[in-house]
């Protein structure tokens, strides 16, 4: 049998690719009648080449299995029916993104300089300096262009009723986007047919993109920057990608015990011919591994005396050290706030409605309706470490409600969105998964966003948990022209 597209129940939440009348959305019928014709051998022959792909480019992400081995690498989960969105939309996503990354990027300038938006007092100043990610060790230093995030992978949801909601900015060591890119490949390998037959708009040029960002970022005089990409080595949950990256870009893969800052305050990577100043650092470790002499003296990971060569202009780090102070969950509920203060501007992009755990009005609301509401630790990512009111049991909901009134700032809480769904090959029928979307922006001398992103999907029947960590899988992203 084919998948029976008029058994797919697509009336319970906003669907990316059916109507609920069963009808395709607008630009998905040629998709919809190609996977239906398809019999089971032939979905299982695709399914199978998926897979096969995915094993042969070595396509792999590590989790942690707290056991004594440590981690675990286990095969990209993929879906083969890719998700689709119109062009015209697209559009309009990249602007909105563009537009919130400028904000965060004044923002972050703003929080390590002049202070304009606490002292006129739309952000209390302590939620600045109870963030876990502010650094005051990077206090007037002014990066290139003045720009601190240069990687931003912000995650976009829509609820039942088709609206899109940024869920989330991540700006301190954002992942996924080689996901994204292999996705791409994989797909070509086994529905080459859908690519001569619908306008796909490419995601290929990231890697030339990225590399061109992080060439503009060179503060030295050198008309060839030397970039590096520095990994915390092969046990890190994203070494897949740091590799594929450094190798995309024609950079070189380091680890922190490869490098060094001489006297002259410029940063050198050893190598076979002695040592090679580096222009540009895309560092994959967070801050507090970064440098010894700064934050954590215990760490093997970073590069002892980096932050005096990057203070004195001899290196760019991208993403800037304290980016993740507009990475808190508590700052992001005043982004909207955030592009009207310094853009002038009405957000393009809808925040999810959100609460403040620190602020009694808002903490008395969440503690009260906790069954309701999705609650999130502030600097918390991969989906640990929350509390999904509506699915937790009275006890988990009890001990949060503990945890938020021991330290309400570390907290805030949205309601739980019906997340959007999208057929999904479940065996050989199509059955409908919730999923978000990350797409990446770029941002140095210019603005780049990818056109499409980084799927998630949560395999598992009704849940809303899309991270590959804890089950979820991932599609291919199509941004198409009808």
């Amino acid at each position: 049998m084919a998948i029976q597209w008029q058994d797919y129940p697509a009336d319970k939440t906003w669907d990316e690719l059916i109507c609920p009348s069963g009808r395709a959305r607008k630009g998905v019928t040629g998709l919809k009648r190609m996977l239906g014709a398809l019999d089971d051998d032939e979905l299982k022959e695709r399914k199978y080449a998926a897979e096969l792909a995915i094993r042969s480019m070595g396509i792999t992400f590590t989790v942690y299995s707290g056991e004594q081995s440590g981690t675990i690498d286990r095969e990209w989960p993929f879906d083969i029916i890719p998700r689709l969105i119109l062009k015209t939309e697209w559009d309009h996503i990249t602007k909105g993104l563009i537009q919130r990354v400028k904000a965060l990027n004044c923002f972050i300038d703003d929080i390590y300089h002049q202070q304009r938006i606490l002292k006129d007092g739309l952000i209390p100043r302590a939620y600045i300096e109870k963030s876990n990610d502010f650094r005051p060790e990077c206090m007037d230093i002014s990066p290139t262009h003045d720009t601190w995030a240069h990687v931003c992978g912000s995650d976009l949801v829509r609820d039942d009723d088709g609206k899109l909601y940024v869920l989330e900015d991540n700006l301190r060591v954002p992942s996924g986007v080689s996901y994204m890119l292999e996705n791409r490949e994989v797909m070509k390998r086994v529905f080459p047919e859908l690519f001569t037959t619908n306008v796909i708009h490419p995601v290929n040029d990231y890697p030339a993109e990225l590399a061109k960002c992080l060439r503009s970022l060179n503060p030295n005089s050198t008309s060839a920057p030397q970039i590096a990409v520095l990994t915390p080595g092969i046990y890190n949950s994203a070494y897949f990608e740091h590799t594929y990256l450094a190798n995309a870009m024609a950079a070189e893969l380091v680890e922190g015990r490869d490098l060094e800052v001489g006297k002259d305050e410029y940063l050198y990577m050893r190598t076979i011919r002695g040592l090679v100043r580096v222009d540009v650092l895309y560092r994959r470790i967070d801050d507090t591994y970064l440098d010894p002499e700064v934050f954590n003296a215990d760490s093997t990971l970073g590069v002892a005396g980096i932050m005096r060569a990057w203070r004195a202009g001899k290196v760019a780090l991208a993403n800037a050290p304290g980016c993740g102070v507009a990475d808190d969950k508590v700052i992001y509920t005043y982004v909207p706030d955030i592009i009207q203060y310094y853009l002038n501007e009405s957000p393009l992009l809808s925040n999810v409605p959100s609460y403040r755990c620190v602020e009694k009005q808002h903490r008395d609301f969440v503690l009260d309706n906790l069954d309701k509401l999705v609650v999130k630790p502030a600097n918390e990512s991969g989906g640990y470490g929350m509390l999904i009111g509506p699915k937790a049991t009275r006890k988990e909901r009890n001990q949060f409600a503990k945890q938020i009134r021991a330290n309400p700032r570390n907290y805030m809480a949205q309601p739980m969105l019906n997340l959007s769904t999208a057929p999904t090959l479940i065996d050989t029928h199509a059955e409908p998964r919730h999923l978000d979307l990350r797409p990446f922006i770029l941002s140095g001398a210019s603005h780049y966003v990818s056109t499409g992103g980084l799927t998630r999907v949560a395999m598992r029947k009704g849940s809303i948990v899309v991270n590959s960590s804890q089950g979820g899988g991932s599609k291919d992203t199509w941004v198409i022209d009808t």
